[in-house]
């Protein structure tokens, strides 16, 4: 798996906060598999869960505008 902005944003939050992956897990209501698999970059997580996670930090995912690539 390959760390993302996502998966960097909740690491870097839990550990600010000074929260164990099992506090996080706790706290949000999801399995402690599930914070190991959002921080490690795991492609496929479910959104409903995420967003539980976030919500301890007031964020919540969205969609963003991408950046257009130029033509080649």
């Amino acid at each position: 798996m390959t760390e993302t902005l996502l998966s960097t944003t909740v690491k870097q939050l839990r550990k600010e906060y000074h929260l164990t992956q099992q506090d996080l897990a706790y706290k949000s209501g999801v399995g402690l598999r599930f914070v190991r698999e959002l921080e490690q970059g795991k492609p496929t997580v479910r959104m409903d869960k995420v967003n539980q996670v976030l919500e301890l930090f007031n964020l919540q995912l969205g969609a963003v505008p991408l950046a257009r690539r130029s033509e080649l």
